[in-house]
């Protein structure tokens, strides 16, 4: 499977393999390496705010990252990103440690380490290298251990490169992905303002290691970075740097405890109870949207209600059409919904092929066999079929489509459309 997709996931995958080795496929078992990796996150982010800015910095930092609406939602996922999160937490604390004094090998070698693994396990997650190089500037690093970061970086990002090279051979696997927009914008810019208040309020001197030294460029650098890359290849997704809300956690932290100095200063009595009363609110706040996040709602890629549409829609002799390909997941996992359909685009299928998803026909080859259908049901993105698309194949299906069939049925959810098209008689197309 990691020939032809997902090799930037491999790294994942072998280890959820062993752990489902050890104690069982179950989805507990897939779930809990993301709920551990967001407590050590939390726990990283707490030790950096302490040492940073004191223990109401540590504390509010801490508990800011666990309260996050994203972190919660990926924190309940089988996926990577959680564990990229916890390992830029380590990376930066370790980071943070050489600066105050604890310039040792070990260290050092941990750094590589964290950075290597977790650059395996999404290669964006290299964008926090430019963040740390910002934190050693911001605080002008000795030129010695700019020269041992610069060593560690360049192992990790040497190690990292052969699996970045490949996964290029699989790019359609982000095709998926829309082209950035100022809408997709408002997000980060929202998170660097929050951010940027912090630093207002911690102050930051150069020549000073600071909670805003360390946590504004990590949050700025990699949403910045993201943004810049996705104007070349769209890639703007946000869990793909969901490790720079480390940043913004530790950032939040500063602004909590701002708060507590504030009251401290009119009653340290009061001041004690500024932080737990602010968590409190902040979670009943949140309440809505955690629950939202862990409903099947937030799922937003739903292949089985996709399937359950097929089968209700399907009439005997129509074809199926995938828009783009990647959507024939649908069929992988629902084959029965699917029974009787003739798959008109694809020419070889997985087996015959040793692919994963088949190899689809030429786009003159689909043109011929879209008209001649009758009735298409066509499964695709929940979005407009006019998208734009990047593959000569789809934009032929896209335009057939268009000029000589008509819709009869539209069915959305999520994360998914299924429709159903009817060949216009001749002469009117």
């Amino acid at each position: 499977m990691l020939e032809h997709v997902d090799v930037v996931h491999g790294l994942y995958y072998l280890f959820m393999h062993g752990l489902f080795e050890l104690f069982g496929p179950s989805t507990a078992v897939l779930r809990m390496p993301s709920v551990l990796a967001v407590a050590a996150g939390a726990a990283c982010v707490g030790e950096l705010g302490r040492r940073l800015a004191g223990n109401a910095v540590g504390l509010g930092g801490g508990l800011a990252f666990g309260l996050l609406p994203s972190v919660q939602f990926y924190l309940q996922e089988g996926r990577p990103y959680a564990l990229v999160a916890a390992g830029a937490g380590l990376s930066t604390l370790l980071l943070v440690a050489v600066l105050q004094g604890r310039d040792r090998k070990a260290y050092w070698a941990a750094y590589g380490c964290a950075v290597l693994v977790c650059g395996l396990l999404n290669w964006l997650s290299l964008l926090i290298l430019p963040a740390h190089l910002a934190t050693l500037m911001w605080a002008r690093a000795a030129p010695g251990v700019r020269a041992r970061w610069a060593a560690a970086s360049a192992v990790a990002t040497a190690g990292v490169s052969p699996l970045i090279l490949f996964s290029h051979s699989q790019s359609d696997q982000v095709s998926w992905i829309p082209p950035l927009t100022w809408h997709m914008l408002i997000g980060p810019m929202v998170l660097l303002a929050i951010a940027g208040l912090g630093t207002v309020l911690d102050r930051p001197r150069t020549r000073r290691l600071s909670a805003a030294a360390v946590g504004l460029p990590l949050l700025a650098v990699p949403q910045l970075g993201l943004v810049g890359l996705s104007l070349f290849q769209p890639l703007f997704v946000d869990r793909y740097v969901l490790f720079s809300l480390v940043g913004l956690a530790l950032m939040t932290g500063v602004l909590l405890g701002a708060a507590v100095r504030a009251v401290s200063r009119r009653s340290v009595s009061a001041s004690r109870w500024v932080l737990p009363a602010l968590v409190v609110v902040s979670s009943i706040a949140l309440l809505p949207q955690s629950l939202a996040k862990r409903s099947p709602a937030s799922r937003v890629d739903d292949v089985l209600s996709a399937a359950a549409q097929v089968e209700r829609l399907k009439e005997t002799g129509d074809a199926v059409l995938f828009l783009p390909a990647a959507r024939r997941d649908t069929r992988m996992v629902s084959p029965d919904a699917f029974a009787g359909l003739h798959d008109i685009a694809l020419a070889e299928s997985p087996q015959h092929s040793g692919t994963l998803k088949g190899v689809e026909a030429s786009p003159a080859r689909i043109r011929v066999s879209l008209l001649a259908q009758q009735r298409v049901v066509l499964i695709t993105d929940a979005t407009k079929i006019a998208r734009p698309t990047r593959s000569a194949r789809d934009r032929t299906k896209v335009s057939v489509l268009r000029e000589h069939f008509t819709l009869v049925a539209d069915a959305q959810v999520r994360g998914r459309r299924v429709a159903v098209y009817e060949r216009l008689p001749p002469g009117s197309s």
